[in-house]
């Protein structure tokens, strides 16, 4: 489905509706050169277990309409964000990985979300390095050492099966070098007003304790065996983190709208 939230450029959104739910809707905000697809095991036990959810394709990914990224920045995406979560009606939970894990902390700090889970996100910083330029132009996923389309040949993704690798490989697209360099420059928030779980995995890119500093007062938990794809794409990863969110969720009282 490709909507266009306070009338802005559309977005494509996959949605999974249970049959009842009264929880809160969560919104899944995929990573950097990636699309929705990425939520392709996270959406079924969402709504096994009565959440529904929406995985959107930001601007200029997956099957959102072409668009020149050259000049996109982190506040873009989040943007995107804030317009489709106001369009629900109600705050939803924004669980983000990766780049757009920093984009969900980003939308949690400015009031736009009763929760925010971020699964190995890019850090944010105390203050900008105002030494590192800014670039324009877009980037694919050979920045990121997937140089390959064989499923057999990703190193970055030991802990995929040959199935979950091929959804891994079909939810790659182009990224905006603008927005990584903000990345590697520093973004700076707010403090969060709502509750924030920090997710890393122990075969991940972060170690939980490279948050202690910008994020000090995030709940964490680690997803035991999971590389960075893993906590996306991994079955077996999935499965537990999926559980342990929404324990956190009950615990923290947040299942009801």
């Amino acid at each position: 489905m490709t909507v266009r939230p306070g009338g802005t450029s559309p977005i494509a959104v996959r949605s999974t509706q249970p049959k009842f739910s009264d929880h809160p809707p969560i919104v899944l905000i995929h990573g950097a050169a990636n699309s929705a697809a990425v939520w392709t095991l996270w959406q079924p036990r969402l709504s096994e277990a009565g959440w529904a959810s929406h995985a959107i394709d930001l601007s200029g990914h997956g099957a959102s309409p072409s668009l020149d990224l050259s000049h996109t920045t982190m506040a873009d995406y989040a943007d995107d964000v804030r317009r489709f979560a106001a369009a629900l009606g109600v705050q939803p939970i924004v669980i983000g990985w990766s780049m757009d894990g920093l984009v969900s902390i980003m939308v949690a700090s400015t009031g736009d979300a009763a929760a925010c889970v971020a699964l190995e996100p890019s850090p944010p910083t105390s203050e900008i390095d105002d030494t590192i330029a800014l670039r324009s132009g877009a980037f694919d996923s050979t920045e990121y050492g997937i140089e390959t389309a064989d499923p057999e040949i990703q190193p970055s993704m030991p802990d995929l099966n040959t199935d979950e690798r091929r959804i891994a490989r079909s939810s790659l697209g182009q990224e905006s070098r603008m927005a990584r360099d903000e990345r590697k420059r520093g973004i700076t928030i707010e403090p969060l007003q709502c509750p924030l779980l920090l997710i890393t995995g122990s075969g991940g890119a972060n170690k939980i304790e490279d948050y202690d500093e910008p994020l000090p007062t995030a709940e964490r938990y680690t997803a035991q065996g999971a590389s960075h794809w893993g906590l996306v794409l991994s079955g077996r990863a999935v499965s537990k983190t999926v559980s342990a969110v929404l324990q956190w969720l009950d615990d923290a009282d947040l299942t009801k709208q």
